[in-house]
């Protein structure tokens, strides 16, 4: 009796509140004691989800539209918050269901799938990595135009994986992120304005100050070249047939649409002023000097005969 009476008071105290109405409803201790761990865990997740969603969700989401994060790239970020509350969640119930070995057990389980996981995808995680210096140094944004190892084009889509470019041929290009992080970008329109360069070749005896004041000229007639700063010309080649004048200007809210009109406006305004003042844009010109030799002139004399 003394180890009976000695081991029904340690079980009682095993138990809680929800065990206690669960052994005097019937259940045998140890399913009882189960049943209260389990539902200790479901009131400990509800309750942290549910706080979550409601308070940290909602403050996230405020930090984001405070740094002007764009709502295609807070919905990826938001996903990761999810994911956070859920796992804080769970790992506060397991304390809370008094799981603690098998929470332990679980993390040393967890700990090694993501070590395996972590060598199986090392070019996934280089990804989603460089997808979050992305987000957070934005080197370009939806809508700029970028250029990156001989390509260019357009970015419509940005995840935390892979970065969505249309060509100006129209083709559509998946980038992984690692790609844009780990070469020199090219971001022309990140400015509110951008100078363009072209060199105009003349002849060798047509006037440099002339032509100089043609190509000058037609920059400040253009109405989308912009005055200040004002357009200017150096003379940078001398080629084997032309002098080079390479001709600097500015144009404001560039796109690669405008400028690759203003550039073909403004090239043919310069041509048609050469061809009016009788300036000579010229051609290389290769002169080839030499003989053809023939041999047995008698049998070429017969044949024709």
């Amino acid at each position: 009796m003394s180890v009976g009476s000695g081991l029904l008071p340690l079980q009682a105290t095993d138990l809680g509140a929800i065990g206690t109405f669960l052994e005097e409803a019937g259940l045998d201790a140890a399913l009882a004691a189960s049943a209260e761990s389990a539902i200790k865990f479901v009131i400990a997740f509800v309750a942290i989800w549910i706080v979550g969603r409601l308070i940290v969700l909602p403050l996230v989401k405020r930090a984001f539209d405070k740094r002007d994060l764009d709502e295609h790239a807070q919905n990826p970020l938001l996903m990761l918050t999810r994911f956070g509350i859920a796992f804080v969640a769970v790992a506060i119930a397991f304390g809370f269901a008094n799981y603690g070995n098998f929470l332990v057990s679980m993390a040393g389980i967890a700990a090694a799938g993501a070590l395996a996981i972590g060598l199986a995808m090392q070019n996934v995680i280089s990804n989603f990595v460089a997808g979050v210096f992305i987000y957070t140094d934005k080197p370009f944004r939806i809508g700029d135009w970028i250029e990156w190892d001989g390509h260019s084009g357009v970015v419509e889509d940005i995840s935390l994986r892979v970065t969505r470019v249309r060509t100006f041929d129209n083709e559509l290009l998946t980038v992984p992120n690692s790609a844009l992080t780990n070469t020199v970008l090219k971001n022309p329109v990140d400015a509110d304005k951008l100078r363009l360069k072209f060199v105009f070749g003349i002849g060798y005896g047509d006037d440099i100050e002339q032509a100089t004041d043609i190509i000058v000229d037609e920059a400040e007639r253009h109405p989308d070249i912009m005055d200040d700063p004002a357009p200017s010309v150096r003379l940078t080649e001398l080629g084997d047939s032309d002098v080079g004048l390479q001709s600097r200007f500015w144009i404001a809210n560039p796109s690669r649409a405008d400028f690759v009109r203003t550039r073909g406006e403004y090239v043919t305004a310069v041509k048609e002023r050469f061809d009016e003042e009788g300036i000579d844009i010229p051609y290389p010109v290769r002169t080839l000097e030499g003989g053809l030799e023939l041999e047995d002139r008698q049998r070429l004399a017969q044949t024709t005969d």
